[in-house]
């Protein structure tokens, strides 16, 4: 068969990499990709410039496509799986209207509340002054996050009360980089543990993936700004039998049946954002509609199945008879990132260490470009390097050594991914 890829980071070339393993598969088309992308088997570029969702269409048909896979969020959340359904296309995703859980943080509260499941409590607000009335009457720390899309960077928890006046101000007024917006929730903010919790979904049938969890902030020891992932891991305790029996039966189920109530049927990724507290109880911060990154670096690295075998079976309406195979070992994965992201930050520094290959890790690129035969930065996350080993610590060990590597001017990393888990630091641990 042939596979469309859409997309061009470090979650797409992960699938594509899956993908490519496939005895189905005889070709993947990837549109826009990326250089790391291109090296892998079967796999054909294709440039678009400026592509919408017509052009993609016509790339399907032109291509004898019999599955497309789309990687990031924003063609979810403007529609293509519904255009592709009405040209009799298969595609793996959720609808439009199922994708703006992630597309509005506004319509994914009121989801939440409608099924009563355990989320922070928050109000929304479209005016500056409103927003910062209430701030006024709230204990800090407290969230405030822009609805809408924002590349991972649309989240900020605020410790005093001037920083928040100012920062909504400037969310309305489009002062920060690359956000705007008309809308904005300020939540409470909640203690805990973060984890990543990914499943399938097919209607009311759920298959929850290999357990992960993501490092969002910059700063080791979980400090300075939100990023779109440091780091991630595979499994993690922090999501066991027992959490994984709340989530499902007092999280995506209720959610699954608010979104029935109003016509809508969710297939594909639903990732689950968590905060889960002392008493392990679990908590929704966010919803996002597709495969994380850099947990699906850290998850299909551990993919034993078929991927193909996956997406048809949500697409086919067959979850039922479905069975993942999971690599009994770890995974981890580290993001190295360009210095100044999340915000500005140089483009086409040259890569230096790309050259050879290590067997059980596997380096996924995410912003990279070739300029006169050499591999440069073009992103903020550049590339992310996920490690294979009998338990978390020798993953890391292996991904940390390969990470070392690998240099070029201003490269940043965390140093301390997966260590909370290693040294079982959680507050409940």
């Amino acid at each position: 068969m042939n596979v469309l890829v859409i997309g061009s980071g470090g979650r797409e070339h992960a699938i594509v990499w899956k993908i490519s393993q496939s005895d189905r598969v005889k070709n993947i088309f990837v549109t826009p990709g990326n250089p790391g992308i291109s090296n892998e088997k079967k796999v054909h570029i294709v440039d678009i410039q400026s592509p919408t969702i017509k052009d993609y269409v016509k790339l399907a048909k032109e291509k004898n496509v019999d599955l497309t896979v789309v990687g990031p969020e924003t063609p979810l959340v403007d529609g293509i799986v519904d255009i592709f359904n009405e040209n009799n296309l298969n595609i793996f995703g959720p609808s439009k209207k199922a994708a703006q859980l992630e597309g509005s943080k506004n319509f994914c509260k009121e989801i939440l509340n409608l099924g009563n499941i355990p989320t922070a409590k928050h109000m929304s607000f479209s005016d500056s002054i409103s927003a910062i009335n209430y701030v006024k009457s709230k204990k800090m720390p407290i969230v405030v996050k822009a609805d809408g899309l924002a590349a991972g960077k649309g989240v900020f928890i605020l410790e005093n009360k001037e920083e928040a006046y100012k920062l909504i101000n400037d969310l309305f007024t489009g002062k920060i980089d690359g956000i705007k917006t008309s809308l904005i929730i300020v939540e409470d903010f909640l203690k805990g543990e973060e984890a990543s919790f990914i499943c399938l979904v097919s209607g009311d049938r759920i298959i929850p993936l290999a357990s992960s969890k993501d490092h969002k902030k910059l700063l080791n020891g979980d400090g300075g700004p939100n990023t779109g992932g440091m780091g991630a891991y595979s499994p993690t305790k922090l999501i066991d039998d027992k959490i994984t029996e709340k989530v499902v039966k007092k999280i995506i189920l209720p959610t699954l049946e608010e979104l029935k109530k109003v016509g809508i049927k969710y297939k594909g990724f639903l990732y689950a954002g968590l905060m889960i507290d002392h008493d392990q109880n679990p908590y929704v911060l966010e919803y996002n509609c597709r495969l994380g990154d850099p947990e699906a670096q850290a998850i299909l690295m551990r993919l034993k199945s078929d991927i193909i075998d996956i997406f048809l079976a949500v697409t086919d309406d067959k979850l039922d008879e479905l069975k993942i195979k999971w690599e009994d070992q770890s995974a981890c994965t580290i993001v190295l990132a360009s210095d100044g992201y999340p915000g500005k930050y140089n483009k086409e520094k040259i890569i230096e260490g790309l050259d050879h290959e290590i067997s059980g890790t596997k380096i996924f690129h995410s912003g990279t470009k070739i300029v006169d035969g050499s591999y440069v930065t073009y992103g903020g996350r550049v590339l992310s390097v996920t490690s294979l080993g009998v338990n978390l610590q020798v993953a890391q060990a292996k991904a940390y050594d390969r990470c070392n590597q690998i240099s070029w001017e201003g490269k940043i990393k965390r140093h301390d991914i997966g260590e909370k888990e290693i040294n079982n630091k959680f507050i409940f641990s």
